[in-house]
């Protein structure tokens, strides 16, 4: 084993890191199998998370952060030599402030435990997403996530006061203000908001909080044209005044995967229509909020922007209705499968997932393709199986999927981000000045090129002092 490493447990501790049958076992996440790093570290502070690059950077080790593992881009898989930073010994939630409405949260809290104890202040993050047990508020920052609620709170980009971040060598930028107003020369934590770990590790943030919502309206909705979601998504907008928080849609073909057996889900609707929509208001006045919302409701059947809809009456009802949208991992059905996250206008997508289709019937007669996906904010998640999970096949499903993007303006990737996996199509969305900006800032950040090295952009390798 390097002295390197030596000098890294010794820093650590015991219970420091993980090496091993032990580092093998974290590195499985829901999806895939990330790489086994030689070593695991498990830093307990910022000040050991600074030790540790320090010592990468000074020896030229290259170094992975990782946070709940739920990436789907292959953006923390570690190569040969390559180390694994894990963020989840620091999980604490540090302050809640409640007349500023922040909490203080190291990178490695889960965000489920952060939303709990959040709501007992009567406070909400408003973030939210299928992983929320699982997805930790670092791996949330350095992704942007995005999730269910983006249509009115935003990304997690919209979220962010304030960061704690360790640069490659070792240096700490704490700038922890709980200001939403500040103007004090360049906003230097928005680099490494979606930066997938590449140009410094998160330790802590200062996120914003939102009062908690006394009215919750929940819905599910039949549509029987395309045509007609973005009508329903301007009527229930208006009509909500400024209360919507979700609009999902779900083609038909994701809605039956998800209420048919072996799924445990009874569909609210019945399963002959081309598209659903889940919708939710959240507000102030509970009575006053569900009338406007029935109101809306109606009016949308009158101007026959819905066929078939049904209110949930309790919590019970519309934690069902959630669960049915959350249980991605029904596509698991078809596998092999590949998974993707882009983004386009919506007077976009109906041509988008037309020409998509066609091209994978072209190709692939007997493929599935479901699609989803938060339609309020242009985002759509297409999970296509062909039966084939060869390099070829993915390169060819790669092509169906991505190619109509480019003359629509659409994104590779929505809330996702790039990793290694979208890699390839990077200039499908950024221009060449773009990437050579990009380019820029990293070999200003990170002049050895330690930090996650070859995700977004191809990166020289280098040798691993592990090896």
């Amino acid at each position: 084993m390097s002295t390197l490493v030596d000098q890294l447990k010794d820093l650590l501790g015991p219970h420091g890191y993980l090496e091993g049958a032990d580092a093998e076992a974290k590195a499985q996440s829901g999806w895939s199998h990330l790489g086994t790093p030689p070593v695991v570290l498990r830093p307990a502070s910022t000040d050991e998370v600074s030790k540790v690059l320090k010592l990468c950077h000074d020896a030229g080790q290259p170094i992975v952060a990782w946070g709940g593992l739920t990436g789907l881009v292959e953006s923390a898989n570690v190569g040969h030599g390559e180390l694994a930073l894990s963020l989840e010994r620091m999980h604490k939630i540090e302050e809640i402030d409640e007349i500023a409405g922040t909490a203080t949260v190291q990178a490695g809290a889960i965000l489920q435990n952060v939303q709990e104890e959040i709501e007992q202040h009567h406070l909400i993050l408003p973030l939210d997403l299928g992983a929320r047990g699982s997805a930790t508020i670092g791996g949330n920052i350095a992704t942007n996530a995005g999730g269910n609620r983006v249509i009115r709170y935003g990304m997690m980009r919209d979220m962010v006061l304030g960061l704690e971040v360790v640069l490659a060598d070792g240096t700490v930028l704490s700038s922890l203000g709980k200001m939403i107003k500040d103007n004090a020369g360049y906003d230097l934590k928005q680099l490494f908001i979606g930066s997938e770990g590449t140009l410094g590790v998160v330790t802590r943030a200062v996120v914003r909080l939102r009062r908690k919502p006394d009215s919750q309206d929940t819905a599910f909705m039949a549509v029987d044209e395309f045509s007609k979601l973005p009508k329903l998504l301007d009527h229930m907008d208006r009509k909500l005044a400024g209360t919507l928080s979700a609009f999902e849609c779900l083609w038909n073909d994701f809605y039956r995967l998800l209420t048919t057996e072996p799924a445990s889900h009874t569909p609210p609707l019945s399963q002959d229509q081309p598209y659903y929509v889940l919708i939710e208001a959240m507000g102030a006045h509970q009575d006053q909020d569900t009338e406007r919302f029935e109101l809306a409701l109606e009016e949308a059947f009158e101007k026959e922007l819905i066929v078939d809809a049904v209110l949930a009456k309790n919590q019970t009802e519309r934690d069902k209705m959630w669960a049915i949208r959350d249980d991605v991992g029904q596509v698991a059905q078809n596998w092999p499968i590949f998974t993707f996250d882009v983004s386009l206008t919506v007077h976009d997508m109906e041509a988008y997932v037309a020409e998509m289709k066609d091209r994978l019937t072209s190709s692939y007669p007997d493929h599935t393709a479901m699609v989803f996906g938060h339609l309020g904010d242009g985002n759509l998640h297409v999970v296509v199986g062909v039966g084939d999970d060869s390099a070829d096949a993915r390169r060819g499903v790669e092509a169906c999927v991505y190619e109509p993007l480019r003359s629509r303006g659409g994104s590779v990737s929505a809330e996702h981000g790039v990793g290694l996996e979208k890699r390839p199509y990077l200039l499908f969305t950024r221009t060449p000045e773009e990437i050579a900006t990009m380019r820029m800032i990293k070999t200003a950040l990170d002049p050895k090129n330690i930090l996650n090295p070859g995700k977004i952009f191809e990166a020289q390798p280098l040798k691993s002092a592990a090896e």
